[in-house]
């Protein structure tokens, strides 16, 4: 049977490429959250009765750099945002062309309900096999989540938050409600990526972190699919 790599070239750099930027990203913007410690929804808030939302004060051994300061949070923040954002951009705009398209591709049978149930009862058997490497239902609609939705997302909000690009996207303060709510959606949207990244991790560690690993620098090698 001919072989192919399991992640392509594009892949593999994408991947690596977030592993950094997300990393800073988020923990630079805990520390720019430590700036203001609450949200809001709607166009202002600045008084603590009007917030929906009181955040903690995250410490220093969790935010970029390891001390507050807004000025450097920003400039790391604004440093990991464009690699993030034009990685983004040429992974989705490459994938539909690439062996990496058909992954998400939802077929018809995976659209039932017993589908569904199958595939979480085998997660919850921590069956990792049964798709001999392939994306399984629950990975395709995790990912199709998170790549299609929750990733443009964060771009759109972090731009809807700088002033500076009001002259730019000048409707993206209408999509979304005002700066504040999109602050709050920016946030929300942040840790829920920061709990894709664990049940990713922890999915990692359970079928096999060293052959995942290697194959995510070397490519590694999977079998074409049946046609």
């Amino acid at each position: 049977m001919a072989e192919r790599l399991r992640h392509s070239l594009l892949t593999r750099a994408w991947h690596w490429l977030n592993v950094v930027a997300v990393a800073i990203l988020f923990f630079s913007g805990l520390n720019i959250s430590n700036a203001h410690p609450r949200l809001y929804w709607g166009e202002a808030g600045f008084e603590p009765a009007e917030a929906w939302l009181h955040l903690p004060a995250f410490p220093a051994w969790m935010t970029i750099p390891g001390y507050y300061s807004l000025a450097e949070a920003r400039a790391w923040h604004f440093l990991a945002a464009w690699p993030f954002a034009f990685g983004l951009l040429v992974f989705l705009v490459v994938l539909p062309f690439s062996r990496h398209g058909r992954d998400f591709v939802l077929r018809r049978r995976e659209l039932s309900r017993a589908a569904l149930r199958e595939d979480v009862a085998r997660h919850l058997k921590l069956d990792f096999a049964a798709h001999g490497g392939a994306f399984n239902l629950l990975q395709k609609y995790l990912y199709i989540l998170v790549l299609f939705v929750l990733l443009p997302l964060m771009i759109l909000t972090g731009l809807t938050l700088s002033p500076a690009m009001d002259a730019a996207f000048p409707w993206l303060l209408d999509v979304f409600g005002g700066r504040q709510s999109a602050r709050s959606l920016h946030f929300v949207i942040a840790w829920a990526l920061f709990g894709f990244v664990l049940v990713h991790i922890a999915a990692v560690l359970l079928s096999g972190p060293v052959r995942q690993v290697r194959e995510m620098i070397t490519g590694g090698r999977a079998p074409e699919a049946a046609t």
